[in-house]
C-alpha cells in the first residue's frame, strides 16, 4: 500500500526457509492480505529481519537503506517500508510478487 511517497507492506517471513525469495501473495485466516517471504537465516539475533530488508530491497530495485522494519521484529508478521519507492519500484516489487 501507498502511504505518501513511501511503499509500506505487509509480510508473513518463514525463516531457515532454504531459500531467499519471495514467494508471492497469500491471505491470512482473519482475511488480510500480505506478501510471503522465506529466507536462509535463522530467526536469531535479527538475522532473518536483515535477510528481509535486503531480499525486499533487491526485489525492488532500490538501495538496502530505503527499506526499514516498522514493526514485527521478533513475530512472523512484519511490516516494512520503502522510503521514497516510485513507480519503478513498485512495479518491480509486483512483478517478484507475480512469480514468473
Amino acid at each position: 500500500m501507498r502511504v505518501g511517497e513511501d511503499l509500506v507492506l505487509l509480510v508473513r517471513l518463514t525463516p531457515r526457509g532454504g531459500r531467499d525469495a519471495l514467494d508471492g501473495i497469500s491471505t491470512l485466516s482473519d482475511g488480510r492480505t500480505v506478501a510471503a517471504a522465506r529466507v536462509r537465516a535463522p530467526a536469531e539475533d535479527g538475522k532473518a529481519n536483515t535477510a528481509l530488508l535486503a531480499l525486499v530491497a533487491a526485489a525492488a530495485g532500490v538501495p538496502r537503506s530505503s527499506v526499514t522494519l516498522e514493526a514485527g521484529a521478533t513475530s512472523r508478521l512484519k511490516t516494512v517500508r520503502i522510503r521514497r519507492a516510485g513507480v519503478p519500484a513498485e512495479a518491480a516489487l509486483g512483478a517478484a510478487l507475480a512469480g514468473p
